[in-house]
């Protein structure tokens, strides 16, 4: 187990989320409060920040569209893990209004025949876009239901042709000093890396997701473009992607490098492998009765595994975890 000092322990690790959710909503209330005097709170900026309004169209694909609740879109936009912010989970809603978002260029690099450089636009007409629900799964223990944006993240690969030494897809987000106050921080090697097995970033879950609810991406969940894999926790899944990489081995993401014992390279939603500091059995459903609601058990895979399980077939998903 990894060892850490109290001054690495994290507040919303030590609070049970529940609590933390109850305790940011009286916040909320009264910087409402001030707000209603005249003064410039904080939450000012949570309600500039988010939604973004700007409708993107896309069919609906109910091949990928789980049947649960969807979480509301200010829970969704409101509640996040997005470090270079902060590590509050209402820090992203509170910081990302200052995140430059237009110009953006995603780098194609490494071993493909067909590096390139494409702006958002010429990203998004790659491939038509879709709705899909899918579900996210947190490390922490809280779970959402979100409407995405975006096509299978396979359109691209197939586009930019892959060599055959590439095994694996590396994932690199912007790194953008005067809009990330987070990035002052030591909690992670910065910039945030993530990477996926060549055939995970092929299976057709594996979105690049330029949107949500309908809309454009907010900033705080990951503007203007990410990947989202629904059967992983959700560290797995990068925002605000500059850089695409395909590479022959094994990268060294972010929270490998930061603490290996707690989150492996393949971070599938596991419900019978613990995390060292909790269990992983059971989650809680954001926006449903908060400190009272009942916990849900945690699915597989995260309910995805006819899809995704025989891409584990003979692997040990205790060790490999």
């Amino acid at each position: 187990m990894l060892i850490r000092r109290p001054s690495d322990v994290l507040p919303s690790e030590i609070t049970p989320e529940a609590v933390y959710r109850d305790r940011r909503r009286l916040m909320l209330q009264a910087g409402l409060a001030a707000s209603a005097m005249g003064l410039a709170g904080w939450s000012d900026r949570r309600a500039f920040a988010q939604t973004t309004g700007v409708k993107l169209a896309a069919q609906r694909n109910g091949a990928f569209v789980v049947m649960d609740k969807p979480t509301s879109q200010k829970d969704v936009t409101t509640y996040n893990n997005f470090y270079e912010f902060g590590t509050d989970k209402g820090d992203p809603s509170d910081y990302a209004g200052r995140l430059r978002t237009s110009p953006w260029t995603v780098a194609i690099e490494g071993e493909v025949r067909k590096p390139q450089v494409l702006s958002l636009d010429d990203l998004r007409k790659l491939a038509p876009l879709e709705e899909r629900v899918y579900r996210l799964r947190c490390v922490e223990g809280w779970s959402m239901v979100i409407p995405w944006t975006g096509y299978s993240l396979a359109a691209l690969i197939r586009r930019v042709e892959p060599t055959g030494n590439a095994r694996f897809v590396e994932f690199v987000t912007a790194v953008q000093p005067d809009t990330m106050p987070g990035l002052r921080t030591r909690v992670l090697d910065w910039p945030y890396v993530e990477a996926l097995r060549m055939d995970e970033a092929m299976q057709p879950l594996t979105l690049l997701t330029f949107g949500v609810y309908g809309e454009t991406l907010p900033n705080q969940n990951g503007a203007p473009v990410r990947v989202v894999v629904p059967w992983k926790y959700g560290f797995k899944s990068g925002k605000s992607l500059v850089k695409i990489r395909f590479v022959e081995k094994q990268p060294a993401t972010s929270w490998v490098k930061a603490a290996p014992q707690e989150y492996g390279f393949y971070a599938n939603v596991n419900p019978n492998v613990p995390h060292p500091r909790w269990s992983q059995a059971s989650e809680r459903r954001i926006g449903e009765d908060g400190l009272f609601s009942p916990k849900r058990k945690t699915l597989m895979f995260n309910g995805y595994g006819d899809q995704v399980a025989s891409l584990y077939a003979g692997m040990d998903l205790a060790r490999d975890y």
